[in-house]
């Protein structure tokens, strides 16, 4: 299979109970500026044995929607660009792994930060695999 750069609705959390389920049974860490929490469970199948995210920004430090939206913008940019090493360890495992990045910082930093900040991120995740 092909590991394709996109960011699917497949390589999402959106539903309620799978964030919950997240947020109840998933390790968490902090790498400012991300508080970051882990869920790792068995795929039913091959196609599910992906890395999915959840992004959140808080309107208690953004008030603005469109300062929201941009921070949303730089991290999903930079996980769709350094999510492959992550992609093939849970394909080769069989491992669901779903990952919430939440934005601690109070200010947006430059993509570059993000990017630098979302690769160690993923390095550590694979360290855990």
């Amino acid at each position: 299979m092909e590991l394709k750069e996109g960011l699917p609705k497949s390589q999402r959390i959106y539903l309620k109970k799978a964030v919950q389920t997240l947020f109840e049974e998933g390790k968490g860490f902090s790498l400012y500026p991300f508080r970051v929490v882990v869920h790792l469970y068995d795929a039913e199948n091959q196609e599910d044995a992906i890395p999915r995210i959840l992004i959140s920004v808080s309107k208690k430090r953004f008030h603005h929607a469109f300062k929201r939206n941009r921070v949303k913008r730089l991290i999903r940019e930079g996980w769709r660009k350094n999510k492959s090493e992550l992609m093939k360890l849970c394909q080769a495992n069989n491992k669901t792994l779903d990952v919430a990045l939440v934005y601690t910082a109070t200010v947006i930093l430059k993509y570059s930060e993000v990017e630098e900040k979302i690769k160690k991120v993923v390095e550590r995740l694979v360290e855990k695999l």
